[in-house]
């Protein structure tokens, strides 16, 4: 919510929001920051509203930023406003009746005794807490003097019903939690308060919160910067708290270290570019469209601090037109967190305004975070969403997958509401790595090994049929964007997605012959984009070309397996599916996906990827588990029929994939039959192993040059690609020579070509 400008100073307002009530308070135009701990009219003016609104269960404080106070915090409040009105109307604490007995000259003194408890009880519970016991002690000082019975009854009566009162007052939360403090507390002084009200502080041009106070008691574990564009850096602190198997992940974003000038500008700002939204098909151009808000926001900015007299630096305008553009066109906190190479996925749980966010963390695993999104930075998000996708989100249709790119940072986006999500809407979200994953990254992470890394790319230029299985996370996506670079970059590549998750661009950028291909999500069942089947059957049309589907969900798997039938021993068909094993594979495919038995015989090759996890349960690493081919004498059952045949398999004691005696001993059919197009290697087993080695050893190479050098450069896709082309011109060089691309000829010469390009990268 938001204040208008005419809005009355002091004027609240109940709203409902995500499920909750809140409290709204406006303190625009007053002459000091709103601090329920510091001020004691902003405390008696809360609870007074708190009287009339009994139902809130959060208190929002604007100004130029919002003060919030959460529910912990409220009910503390709430239960002073509900005893104050129990002492006024049940209790009837100022009547004659309950202050005297029978000495009616004793009322007004009692009357302003106890209606001065009463205005301090709203100002400052504490002091109104001593004020009462120092009544109490006086009047007892007092009882002990008077020796007339009746006026001693009096008297008794009175300390009996304050005392009765104070028993109450001691009960609150408030008086409780304040306890262990009182020996410091000096009357008067409101300190006290400053250890139990803490609001988070909001930047009035965005709504989500953000718990800016570090726990107390917390244990810091890492602390480290992330950082976006120029001028726009964020600081991330790891804590381990007391009692919580998560750690907690901290961020403290340049939002919220502003200045009261620059949250002025930014609040004005936001007001006059709330009005000028773009339309929904400007926004399917998100790299444009926030070049042109950048500018925008930019001049904007230079014009109100013109205007405001406010000095704005080059470094400061272009960070404020960064937070400007983020909390207005873009999605706010959530573009900062994808800022974080170590997050890998973001869950915003509903209901969205009362639960912080998730963060999946590459090296501490589950982590809470310090941000609690709004229920409106929510809908508006999910509105973006929508444009940017073309796909709806509404009742009858729950459920929205797309994807978000903003310059270098993509992420894959999953959103459900009502009524699947009864709770309301929630969000899943799969940051991507800035440059695609490859082999040599793979085996420096462990999720595979050199020799594992030398085989796939052996069967990808022997232009094999193969499916990347695994749970969700388990990395399937990211091994089948390796995989793709390991295609010879002068055969076209065709990608057919519902989700954009694979590097497409990337692959682009790097001179690959590549066309992606957008299909209707499968959860979808009409709309305007084509199903992903006749996206498959399509681009069997487009002439010579490998295909590459990004996940194999519904019906599209039979055109699949059309494509892996027809292009089975002229290019690469490879895609991800769920399974956890090859029989899972199969079972999804036959059983759930309805491709006949005799069609799935057309996969060649299965990779396994699933978590491994320690014995604690508290980390997980991401492991190729099992790599199998697929023979074909079988008919009913591989699994029977001993249709799959492991060539690599996990040892969970070495953390390690190890060759089998399957592909050790060459009773692989698959490498043989990739052999016998290939002169020189037909019935030739030593010469196939020598290849894998060879590629292995190169892959290796690549990772320990790196880590030596400190050149993490030379295992990213660029590089990777140079030393993939590197490789196949210098083989086939080894092969005019000689006949075949032997190891001990061909590494050397590579080798000699490594060391005189590493020069060019580095760092």
């Amino acid at each position: 919510m938001q204040f208008e400008k005419e809005a009355k100073l002091y004027s609240y307002e109940a709203v409902r929001e995500g499920g909750e009530d809140i409290l709204y308070v406006n303190y625009f135009g007053a002459p000091y920051v709103p601090s329920i701990s510091e001020n004691p009219e902003v405390m008696e003016r809360t609870i007074n509203s708190l009287i009339e609104n009994p139902n809130v269960s959060r208190i929002i404080l604007s100004q130029q930023k919002n003060y919030n106070y959460d529910f912990v915090e409220t009910s503390l409040l709430l239960e002073i406003a509900q005893f104050y009105v129990y002492l006024l109307k049940q209790e009837n604490i100022l009547s004659q009746r309950k202050l005297i007995t029978n000495q009616t000259s004793l009322f007004s003194h009692r009357y302003n005794k106890i209606f001065s408890f009463l205005l301090l009880l709203k100002r400052d519970p504490v002091a109104a807490y001593f004020e009462l016991k120092k009544i109490i002690i006086e009047e007892k000082i007092r009882i002990d003097k008077i020796e007339d019975e009746t006026i001693k009854l009096d008297y008794l009566n009175y300390i009996y019903f304050l005392e009765k009162i104070f028993r109450l007052f001691e009960k609150t939360r408030l008086i409780q939690s304040i306890q262990k403090y009182l020996k410091d507390y000096q009357k008067g002084s409101r300190e006290i308060y400053y250890k139990i009200f803490k609001p988070d502080i909001i930047p009035n041009f965005t709504f989500t919160r953000l718990i800016s106070d570090l726990p107390e008691g917390a244990e810091i574990v890492d602390q480290y910067k992330i950082s976006g564009e120029e001028h726009d850096e964020s600081l991330v602190t790891i804590l381990k708290m007391k009692d919580e198997s998560k750690l907690m992940y901290h961020l403290h974003p340049p939002e919220h270290s502003l200045n009261e000038d620059h949250n002025l500008l930014l609040n004005l700002a936001r007001t006059v570019l709330i009005e000028h939204q773009p339309k929904a098909e400007e926004l399917t151009d998100t790299e444009r469209i926030r070049s042109v808000f950048f500018n925008i926001s930019r001049d904007l900015l230079r014009d109100l601090a013109s205007t405001k007299g406010i000095n704005l630096s080059y470094p400061d305008l272009n960070k404020l037109a960064i937070i400007l553009v983020r909390n207005t066109l873009g999605f706010g906190l959530i573009e900062v967190l994808l800022q974080d190479k170590n997050i890998q996925d973001i869950s915003l749980n509903s209901p969205i305004a009362r639960v912080p966010i998730f963060i999946k963390h590459g090296e501490y695993d589950e982590c809470l975070s310090n941000i609690r999104p709004s229920q409106e930075d929510a809908d508006s998000w999910a509105a973006k969403f929508r444009m940017i996708s073309g796909r709806p989100l509404d009742e009858a249709n729950p459920i929205l997958d797309t994807q978000l790119e903003i310059g270098k940072l993509r992420a894959r986006i999953a959103i459900i509401q009502r009524p699947l999500s009864v709770d309301g809407m929630s969000y899943s979200i799969r940051r991507h790595r800035e440059s695609p994953w490859t082999l040599p990254l793979f085996v420096q992470n462990k999720m595979l090994n050199p020799f594992a890394a030398g085989l796939l790319s052996f069967l990808i230029d022997g232009s094999r049929t193969l499916l990347v299985a695994g749970t969700r996370s388990s990395g399937k996506t990211s091994l089948l964007g390796s995989l793709m670079l390991e295609i010879i970059p002068k055969y076209r590549i065709i990608v057919i997605e519902d989700t954009l998750e694979l590097p497409v661009e990337s692959l682009r950028n790097l001179q690959y012959n590549i066309i992606r291909m957008k299909v209707r999500s499968a959860l979808l069942k009409s709309g305007i984009e084509v199903s992903a089947d006749d996206g498959i059957r399509t681009s069997l049309r487009l002439g010579d070309s490998s295909l590459i589907v990004g996940e194999i969900r519904s019906t599209e798997a039979q055109a699949l397996y059309e494509a892996m039938r027809v292009g089975a021993l002229a290019n690469v068909v490879a895609g991800t599916i769920h399974g956890a094993s090859p029989y899972g594979v199969f079972d999804r495919v036959v059983n759930d996906l309805k491709v006949p038995t005799t069609s799935f015989k057309a996969t060649d090759i299965i990779a396994v990827c699933n978590p491994i996890k320690s014995a604690d349960g508290l980390h997980s690493w991401k492991r190729m588990t099992q790599l199998s081919e697929v023979r074909k004498h079988w008919k009913n059952d591989p699994l029977v029929e001993k249709g799959f045949v492991d060539l690599l398999k996990y040892n969970v004691k070495k953390d390690e994939l190890e060759p089998t005696d399957d592909i050790i001993n060459g009773d692989s059919e698959i490498l043989k039959d990739i052999a016998s197009n290939v002169r020189g290697w037909a019935g030739n087993w030593d010469a196939i192993y020598d290849n894998i080695l060879l590629r292995a050893k190169i892959k290796k190479e690549i990772v320990d040059v790196a880590e030596k050098t400190e050149n993490a450069e030379i295992l990213e896709a660029k590089f990777n690609t140079l030393s993939n082309h590197a490789f196949h011109r210098i083989s086939d060089g080894v092969i005019q020579e000689i006949g075949l691309p032997l190891g001990d000829k061909v590494f050397p010469l590579w080798q000699r070509w490594l060391n005189q390009e590493i020069k060019k990268f580095r760092i």
